[in-house]
Formats: C-alpha cells, structure tokens, sequence
C-alpha cells in the first residue's frame, strides 16, 4: 500500500510503499477511499504542540473507507461497511470521563493520525468501537471533513448552549468554520460569519450566514457591535488578535469557545470584564462517536453542505502549502482511486 510518511518534524512527507497491516483482536482493517486534511495534521507534521507525536509518522484522523478484514473478537462491523475513523482513536472506557460520556476527555486515548498511524494512506488500522459507521447516503468525500471538521463544530455549538434568536460569530471561514455556520443556523441562531477573505465571506453567504465581516477592512469589534454583539463567539482562526477581538464582541452572558490551536497559543483577558459581563470561556475539543452519529444522521437527512476539492496523495506537501496559504476554500479531501470513491465525472479533478 501506499501511505505519505513524515519522518521528521518540519520535513515533508515522502510517499512510499508498505505492508498491509493485518488487525489484531478489536481492529478492523479499513481501505480507505478518501481523507480530509485537517489543520491539526500540519501541526502533528511540524511537531507544533507541547504532546508530541510519534515518528514515523502517517497524519490523518479524517478517514473513510471500507472495511475488508476483522480482528479476533469483533462482533459489531461487518466487512463491506463503510466506517469513518476521526481524531479519537481509542479511549479506555472505564474512567469517569468514558462513563459520563465525555469520551474525548479519556486521558488514555489515542489519536488517529497522532498517536497511532492515520488516514494519509491506502489502509489503516482501526479500534473496531471507534470505527463509526457511515450511513447510506452520505458520500465518502462528504463524510471526511464531516468526521474532523464537521464534530469538532457540530460539537462546539453544542457545548455553547445556543439558543434560537442568539447570534452567533463565527472567526474563521473554512473547512472548519463553513460548518459551524451551518449547525449554528439549525439551532435557530443568527450567524455573523467573520474572515478577512472576501472569497470565503461570500461562501458563507451562500451557506446561509446573516451577516459578513472582512476583518481585514474593518475593525470587526465595532461592525460586530453594531450588528447588536455576539451571544456566542467560536474561534476557528489562530490569529492571535482573533482571540481578543472575539472577547471584546460579546454581550453579557457571552460565551467565548475556543477551538483553534495556535501553536503557542496565550489568552488573557480581564477579569473585571469577564465577571461583570458574567462571560464563560468554553475549550471545545472535537467530539464522541456520539456527536459524530448525529453529524452523520443530519447531512444524510440534507441539512447541511460540505465544500471540498479533491487532491492525490502525491500532491501531499502542495495541499499543506495551499492550506497554509489560505487559497483553500473549505476542505481539501485525499481520494484513494477506486470504483467506489468518487463519480466518473469526478475523476478528472480527483487526480490532478
């Protein structure tokens, strides 16, 4: 199989050839057909965080394919499901966070991509629990970004409690932001969509946001303000200007959820506005399976949009350029080229 293997921190990835790996007792083995290229993956390449992750390394925790073998044991997936494998690859099931279903907090967990091998290859192994299934009707490029991009947003709004007729800004337009502005507007919020592309502004007034602010042409504080101030500001940008523009856009009661992981990220805020205010401050970090099953269920009942371009595993190093650059749109999704991947008419711009 083919897999993009990174083999030293800050180097670029090298497109080689290995194994198949056999699945032990509880694992699957997975074809996979498509991968999304999350953020998160350049900074595991780059080594960026204080947890670092284990070299060799194959990123990806945005996986979806097929399952083609069993392990001991397993008794819950079948071969020939389609299963995604998002970031939380394992958890322990045992402590206080697994029980209470806070699974993402299981400080046992592994991470697709991070701590175990990822999706940036042909085949990978997965925890047959944490293999979540993808029901008929969601496509394989729709289901990757859905399994990072699409909980990790899906389950930010939900831990700000939004409410309908609450406004909710949201920093940052792309693969992450384009869908939060989504699960926003299903709550029943008014979405302030903030980015300093015109480009992705007009992407999110297309998908359905109430307002647009350039960032890069007016102070976003003063036009967030006289839109009548955010409820909910959620921070997918890691600009760190961002984080204090967020703060200082909300109304009483606000809430602040963070997101994005800057590499040497630093909030401070002041405590007389946090407390008068009465302002929470909320570390939102990916989702449960069970997140997941319902961001699956809602794009399957056609309730949200996911926008994504196609690249080849070859042209691994030039998708993190892109991404870095900001020229992406929203998602850029790895496709592994088989029947079953994408439509023929897709074909021509899956493989460039």
């Amino acid at each position: 199989m083919r897999a993009a293997v990174v083999p030293a921190f800050g180097a670029p990835a090298q497109v080689e050839d290995r194994e198949i790996p056999q699945p032990g007792a509880g694992q699957v083995l997975v074809r996979l057909e498509a991968c999304g290229l999350c953020h998160t993956d350049i900074h595991a390449m780059n080594g960026d965080w204080p947890v670092k992750p284990h070299l060799p390394l194959v990123p990806g925790h945005e996986g979806v394919g097929i399952i083609e073998q069993l392990g001991e044991g397993v008794t819950t997936r079948t071969v020939g499901q389609r299963v995604a494998m998002p970031w939380l690859a394992h958890a322990c099931g045992e402590c206080r966070y697994c029980v209470d279903g806070r699974e993402n907090l299981c400080e046992q967990q592994f991470n697709n991509g991070y701590g175990v091998d990822g999706g940036y290859s042909e085949y990978m192994l997965a925890d047959a629990r944490f293999a979540t299934p993808v029901p008929d009707g969601v496509s394989p490029l729709d289901a990757a970004p859905l399994t990072c991009a699409g909980v990790t947003t899906y389950a930010a709004i939900k831990n700000a409690h939004v409410t309908p007729g609450e406004t909710v800004a949201v920093f940052g337009i792309g693969g992450l932001g384009h869908l939060a502005l989504q699960y926003a507007r299903l709550v029943g919020a008014k979405v302030i969509a903030v980015d300093v592309t015109e480009e992705k502004l007009a992407l999110a007034t297309e998908l359905g946001a109430d307002h647009v602010v350039n960032a890069h042409e007016v102070d976003p504080v003063l036009a967030i303000r006289q839109l009548g101030g955010a409820d909910v500001a959620v921070i997918l940008a890691v600009a760190p200007s961002v984080f204090h523009q967020a703060f200082d856009a909300l109304n009483r009661g606000g809430r602040l959820v963070l997101v994005s992981l800057p590499a040497d990220g630093e909030l401070t805020v002041p405590v007389f506005d946090t407390v008068l205010k009465g302002i929470s401050i909320i570390g939102s970090i990916v989702g449960t399976r069970q997140d997941l099953a319902e961001v699956f269920a809602l794009h399957a009942a056609g309730r949200t949009r996911v926008i994504t371009e196609t690249r080849a595993l070859d042209d691994v190093n030039e998708s993190v350029a892109e991404v870095l650059a900001g020229t992406v749109p929203a998602r850029l999704v790895f496709t592994y080229h088989t029947a079953d991947v994408v439509p023929a008419e897709d074909e021509a711009t899956a493989a460039r």
